[in-house]
């Protein structure tokens, strides 16, 4: 086949920096306060502004306490973990890379004796009826590396005894979170809205904060992990007051991303526009015999990292469409089965897929071709 003529405008559809949201440029940054202490009253006022621009558009509960935090989605899990863990049994749920990590931290670092992991291959969920109300639980609501998500919150229990500590960060932003069953959120603010990276956002719900003010964890605790202070939780992290320096440039850039989501009309947008973006790529996948989704069950097919299944060389279309220019770092994850992953969040615009799906036919066909 020919070479498509048309090409994507913007060619990033990496999952994690994800792409920018539509019209970016440095411009957007003039407002950053920079050479300026975060602990400074204006500082101070662009960290709640983040803070509650994700408070308004994620819906979350007021009684839901938000903080930033360092080290991107993985620090906010790991102050999740070192701090809550210990005084229940925990479930851990596993599926792909990240579900993995979270099962080496509980079992071989925290080194907990009453954790089990359930776990699943790439491309299937576990069985979630074997999670134990009475026990903590701890899992990622979309698998960025399988493209794997849970379709939704009935299976958490509205009277459960545990918590729920859920690494969102491929969801939130473009997947309805059901908040009253979820006791700690974590994402980061390079996911689904492009954001740059390094820094993590950690919600905490009532219950969690009951946890943390009743339970001292019994192992040392790193200083940059640290949530109390005193015996209690330390207010001030959710009080715009981080327990270290952020970079106020990407504070602008986050607040950037969250006054275009909020422009859009919040959530339901957000969530539409990458809903849109998946249908494209599921239609193209379902006229195709040689691509399939790596997750079997269409119920639980993410909406946001896409992964897919090639019956051919899936490096060598990744490779020819990197150096073509129409589509970046679209390689499945170096821990996943090999083939494509595309994101499709809220930020790609339809017509970047639309324009990118037959320059997969057309990779395709050149590197199989005999």
């Amino acid at each position: 086949m020919p070479k498509p003529s048309l090409r994507p405008k913007e060619s990033s559809f990496s999952s994690g920096p994800c792409p920018k949201r539509p019209g970016w440029s440095a411009a957007a940054l003039d407002d950053a306060l920079l050479g300026r202490s975060h602990r400074s009253k204006p500082g101070r006022a662009k960290l709640q502004e983040a803070a509650d621009l994700s408070r308004e558009i994620l819906g979350i509960p007021a009684d839901y306490l938000i903080g930033i935090v360092p080290g991107s989605d993985t620090g906010a899990v790991e102050m999740a973990l070192w701090n809550l863990l210990g005084p229940r049994p925990v479930d851990v749920l596993a599926w792909e890379s990240f579900g993995s990590g979270w099962v080496t931290d509980v079992t071989k670092q925290l080194k907990l004796e009453n954790a089990r992991a359930i776990s699943a291959d790439y491309g299937h969920l576990p069985d979630l009826s074997q999670v134990n109300p009475a026990h903590d639980v701890v899992f990622t609501w979309n698998g960025t590396t399988s493209g794997v998500k849970v379709p939704n919150g009935d299976w958490i229990a509205d009277d459960r005894e545990g918590l729920t500590i859920c690494d969102a960060t491929s969801a939130a932003f473009a997947m309805d979170l059901p908040w009253q069953k979820l006791d700690v959120v974590t994402w980061s603010w390079q996911k689904a809205l492009g954001g740059e990276a390094a820094h993590g956002m950690l919600v905490l719900s009532p219950r969690a904060v009951e946890r943390i003010n009743s339970y001292n964890a019994p192992w040392p605790m790193p200083k940059v992990l640290r949530i109390k202070k005193g015996g209690k939780l330390n207010d001030e992290i959710f009080d715009a007051k981080p327990i270290n320096t952020p970079s106020l440039l990407c504070v602008e850039d986050y607040i950037d991303a969250l006054k275009w989501a909020q422009s859009l009309g919040g959530l339901k947008a957000l969530i539409e526009r990458s809903t849109a973006n998946f249908r494209l790529i599921d239609e193209w996948v379902a006229s195709r015999p040689w691509v399939d989704h790596l997750a079997v069950d269409p119920k639980t097919r993410s909406n946001t990292s896409v992964c897919l299944t090639i019956d051919g060389p899936a490096d060598k279309i990744v490779k020819l469409l990197d150096a073509e220019g129409v589509a970046h770092d679209i390689g499945a994850y170096r821990d996943a089965p090999a083939g494509l992953r595309i994101w499709a969040g809220s930020t790609v615009e339809a017509s970047d897929i639309k324009a990118l799906l037959p320059w997969l036919d057309w990779a395709y066909e050149e590197v199989t071709r005999a």
